[in-house]
């Protein structure tokens, strides 16, 4: 009840920054202890969090590249950010993250872009009620969500490891993950079974997804301090904003918040720039430099549950994820060679 109390009343905690706190605000004395140059990824960055991620960083001087499934809407986003500041370098590339081939391709098209990649942002999320499948015959929400930003990473680190080895700059990823996370309990995380989308259920999958974003940074944190390598990568809870997902559930969700449920009406969500103030806390506050591994809440450390502080947890579900995407890369390198009659005989 008291943490509860503390983020509707908006107190600031330790960093110095609380609930109420804006992406403007937790980044205004940023700017003046940023390397120049730097280099941010986001995906989903033409809505929402996204959106006010880019804004705010694009005004710090970051260069920004914003990965959209709808490049029309992050042509108007990339607008309104250099109408603001017409400095900023914004740049914009297609990626659909239920896509394991349009991950890959955005992948090759931001390499041979030969830029340093300083901070990646896993933001995008979507949440479905219904089952659906993705291309690659997965849950829909768990391939969006998680997969295919574990992709997105895999192929990407080395080159944040290397721009970290050149610069002298420690690279930091961020995973956009939920409070809703706690809902998951171990015997209902079962890997395969949300794959299959067995027994769905859209609110449970989607903390699931965020369960293993958190559990991904923990994972590639371990991995990160064995290469000795100065890239960082931490887990967000962004708070209750008013984004698409929120307008979907009709504007009332249940909360699960220091252990209780609580209604909470539209007016107490956070705004856009509120939700987006712990991401970019995250990715250029000084205070966070060398912090890696862990959980943060309205831009402050915080507690994770017990599962996803689980380190044998998180190896398991890294190499499960990682067996996933071998098998497929290679049927998909198998099919190649293959003619296209017996290819069709194999669906």
């Amino acid at each position: 009840m008291k943490a509860t109390l503390k983020y509707l009343a908006g107190i600031a905690g330790p960093s110095g920054f609380g609930s109420s706190s804006t992406a403007e605000q937790v980044t205004q004395n940023s700017s003046q202890f940023l390397p120049s140059h730097l280099t941010a990824l986001i995906t989903g960055g033409s809505s929402g969090i996204g959106a006010e991620t880019a804004r705010v960083l694009a005004k710090r001087g970051v260069r920004v590249v914003i990965g959209a499934r709808d490049l029309k809407k992050a042509s108007e986003v990339r607008e309104n950010i250099q109408r603001e500041s017409p400095k900023a370098e914004v740049i914009l590339l297609e990626i659909d993250l239920s896509s394991f081939c349009s991950v890959q391709r955005f992948c090759t098209e931001f390499l041979a872009l030969d830029l340093p990649l300083n901070i990646l942002i896993n933001n995008a999320g979507i949440f479905s009620q219904d089952l659906e499948f993705s291309e690659d015959k997965i849950e829909m929400t768990f391939t969006t969500n998680y997969l295919g930003h574990f992709l997105l990473t895999e192929i990407l680190l080395d080159n944040m490891i290397e721009t970290a080895e050149k610069t002298n700059i420690q690279g930091r990823i961020i995973n956009v993950s939920s409070v809703i996370h706690s809902w998951v309990k171990r015997d209902g995380f079962c890997f395969t079974d949300i794959l299959n989308g067995k027994n769905y259920n859209g609110t449970r999958t989607y903390a699931q997804s965020k369960l293993a974003n958190i559990l991904h940074a923990k994972e590639i944190a371990r991995q990160l301090k064995v290469r000795n390598a100065r890239v960082t990568i931490n887990a967000v809870h962004p708070g209750i904003v008013k984004t698409g997902i929120i307008r979907d559930h009709k504007g009332l969700i249940i909360v699960p918040y220091a252990g209780s449920l609580f209604f909470i009406a539209s007016k107490l969500f956070k705004s856009t720039s509120q939700g987006a103030s712990t991401t970019c806390y995250v990715a250029l506050s000084p205070k966070t430099e060398g912090v890696s591994g862990k959980y943060f809440t309205d831009c402050n450390e915080s507690k994770c549950s017990g599962l996803a502080n689980d380190e044998f947890e998180a190896q398991k579900l890294w190499n499960n994820t990682h067996a996933l995407h071998q098998k497929r890369l290679h049927q998909a390198q198998f099919e190649e060679f293959l003619p296209l009659k017996f290819v069709d005989s194999l669906v």
